[in-house]
């Protein structure tokens, strides 16, 4: 079945590739920004997009999940599917999120962030490869398996995309926790990661998990004129500046007693092929962080930083006066976004007792300190001892006409712990995107000819896990 399949399914997808495009289009249109309140119905729109599209296409059971109830989830509903009639075949449950990270600095965009534009082989848009362009591949991988046999799959298939991936993911948390039992799979596929190079196909094996705060620094009753009570009245954002400083040294080393205590090692396997990966330090500065010099912890390489070490980043410090000329206040109170990478054997909520102890113990005095918890992930590293592993690499090879690599990504995807620690099945990441791709930043896009080798890749997946 799958030699018949793989020729006619690919040829079917060469022969859609600008409806595909045009159809991703569509649906990047629709700003699913997750976190921001004003864009809830157009989250739900986003949901409800993918859902009537994975009816069209053949899949069954297609439902909204409603989270509005779960603790912490911003209400954003899970979009789920299935087709289950492949007797004996293995099953796969599809991973993906419609959601997008907010689009500022809307003035640093060539193109507005909305409206889809293709250029330089790219298309270039909020949400073009984290995570719709990625999910879509799925969709039309399905799309064209059902076209080209009669409306049969040659795998059993489960789809659950959600809408909070961006946010912490907490619906998603709460539906796998407590409802595992209807996702019962042999795989999860994920495709929210990216190639390490152009035409290098990729497998991710490991994330970093993270920890994301608030940390809220409050002086006066009111806010104070800087003439009249400066010298006097404690400043809730020189405090801010003072703890901040503190939290790790000029080497970027983090200071937090006990946060290293737990961090293991990438193998020695692991960075031997890691040396051997075709990385180009100083390409790696100017071409992706275009900064005067890189930093981090000595006696560690990039990619071990980004990687397999864990960092500690401030995102944010809102409030006070921010406005065009000056105002001489003292505000009342200051605030820090500030997020820690987690990397395995460190534990997110024993590092963050870590943290939050660190902190109240050095605020200055004259000032009270507020430290929470916006959400968090647990680090994982993913076996590759598996055959649907080399399902997946073979896949790759007859598309891209290279062997694949392993890597770990320095990102999180909270939903890979939950899927290997509640479902007890295999997670693979499959990512099609590039480093240059500005995941999170203005300019995002996704080079479309891996959009489309990721349909073809994921197709000879399929078809080889059927088979």
């Amino acid at each position: 079945m799958a030699e018949k399949t793989v020729p006619a399914a690919i040829e079917f997808a060469r022969n859609n590739q600008q409806r595909f495009v045009e159809e991703l289009k569509d649906l990047i249109r629709i700003p699913s920004v997750s976190t921001l309140p004003e864009h809830a119905a157009d989250v739900r729109r986003a949901a409800e997009f993918v859902a009537e599209e994975l009816r069209r296409i053949g899949m069954e059971n297609v439902r909204l999940i409603e989270t509005s109830e779960v603790e912490n989830s911003l209400g954003h509903p899970l979009v789920y599917a299935d087709w289950l009639h492949a007797e004996g075949a293995p099953t796969v449950l599809c991973y993906g999120h419609y959601d997008v990270q907010p689009a500022e600095p809307l003035d640093e965009w060539i193109t507005p962030p909305f409206e889809p534009t293709q250029r330089d082989g790219n298309l270039y848009a909020r949400g073009a490869v984290d995570d719709k362009g990625q999910m879509w591949m799925h969709v039309k991988a399905l799309e064209s398996l059902f076209a080209t046999h009669g409306g049969k799959l040659p795998l059993n298939i489960r789809v659950l995309i959600e809408g909070e991936e961006e946010v912490g993911g907490e619906g998603i948390a709460w539906f796998v926790q407590n409802h595992g039992d209807q996702l019962r799979s042999d795989l999860a596929l994920i495709s929210d990661t990216e190639m390490f190079a152009p035409d290098l196909p990729t497998l991710c094996v490991g994330l970093r998990g993270m920890i994301y705060t608030e940390l809220e620094v409050r002086g006066a009753r009111i806010d104070l004129h800087s003439g009249m009570y400066g010298g006097a009245a404690p400043n809730p954002f020189v405090a801010l500046a003072q703890i901040i400083a503190k939290l790790k040294d000029e080497n970027g080393r983090i200071l937090i007693p006990g946060f290293y205590d737990k961090v293991e090692a990438p193998t020695t396997d692991e960075l031997k092929a890691w040396k051997a990966l075709p990385f180009d330090e100083e390409h790696y500065r100017q071409t992706e962080v275009g900064s005067p010099e890189l930093t981090g912890e000595p006696g560690y390489s990039v990619l071990e930083r980004t990687w397999a070490r864990p960092t500690l980043d401030v995102h944010g410090m809102p409030g006070g006066f921010i406005g065009a000329g000056g105002k001489t206040v003292i505000p009342a109170k200051g605030l820090a976004k500030i997020s820690m990478r987690l990397v395995p054997g460190q534990v997110p909520a024993e590092t963050y007792e870590q943290y939050k102890s660190y902190v109240e113990s050095i605020a200055p005095r004259g000032v009270e300190v507020t430290v929470r918890l916006i959400h968090s992930a647990e680090p994982i590293v993913v076996s590759t001892d598996n055959h649907y592993v080399k399902a997946a690499t073979e896949a790759m090879h007859e598309v891209f006409g290279t062997d694949t690599v392993f890597v770990r990504g320095g990102g999180s995807i909270p939903i890979v712990g939950d899927f290997v620690r509640e479902l007890k099945v295999p997670t693979l990441m499959m990512g099609f995107g590039l480093p240059d791709d500005n995941l999170h930043a203005p300019n995002e896009k996704f080079h479309l000819a891996n959009f489309h080798r990721g349909i073809e890749s994921i197709i000879r997946f399929f078809s080889a896990v059927g088979a």
